[in-house]
């Protein structure tokens, strides 16, 4: 008989009690096992040290301050579970918090507004791509920094199809993805993806996640 696989675990940590409940239904019809909600950054530490899930999806702002919270919860994760992903949700635009997120390791993270939850199958296509290792950067946020940064070197340089191609790859993209959303060719995107990689001078390199590095010269600028 064939294997059987495992539903990805997640742990939620949301001090709303409805969004918490809400996200608990979701997650559970979309084949997450979900295995722990709760409501503070304690408890969350706590739960992922019991057990480590797959991945976590928290926000922001919890108790007792209710301002980041949740946020220097999900950097100790990243510290102590490096396998765990990590996905973080925001009322707000916060480019610090996707900036904290990305300053280590790029892999398995993501930060999105609490408004993406409501397209389902978009929301539930990022978690998929956290847990398998990628990125989820909100468009909200990308839309920031290219509007920050457009007066900036070495995006002066770019092509206007450069700057949409950097904008889709920002979001976590891949090739195809960003093929698909620009309707042009996968070689098209390469083309454009090895031009950005040129300008902004990020060689090839083994240990280096260089999609990753040209949004962080956004985070940066």
């Amino acid at each position: 008989m064939p294997a059987t696989v495992s539903p990805p675990r997640v742990v939620i940590a949301e001090d709303s009690v409805l969004l918490r409940e809400g996200l608990e239904r979701l997650l559970a019809e979309a084949g997450f096992d979900v295995v722990a909600a709760v409501g503070d950054a304690e408890s969350l530490l706590r739960k992922v040290g019991d057990c480590p899930p797959d991945i976590v999806v928290a926000d922001v702002r919890m108790p007792p301050t209710h301002s980041d919270e949740g946020l220097r919860a999900a950097l100790v994760i990243r510290t102590r579970w490096p396998s765990v992903a990590v996905l973080v949700l925001s009322q707000y635009v916060e480019e610090r918090y996707a900036t904290d997120l990305l300053a280590g390791d790029t892999r398995g993270v993501g930060y999105l507004l609490k408004d993406r939850v409501a397209d389902v199958e978009s929301f539930v296509e990022a978690l998929h791509r956290v847990r398998a290792g990628g990125t989820a950067l909100d468009p909200e946020v990308v839309s920031q920094i290219l509007t920050r940064s457009r007066r900036t070197a070495p995006l002066a340089e770019l092509t206007p199809r450069e700057r949409d191609v950097l904008s889709l790859m920002a979001e976590g993209r891949s090739n195809s993805g960003i093929a698909e959303a620009l309707v042009v060719s996968d070689g098209a995107v390469e083309k454009h993806v090895s031009g950005i990689f040129t300008k902004f001078a990020l060689p090839a390199a083994p240990t280096d996640h260089r999609r990753v590095l040209a949004v962080l010269r956004y985070l940066e600028g």
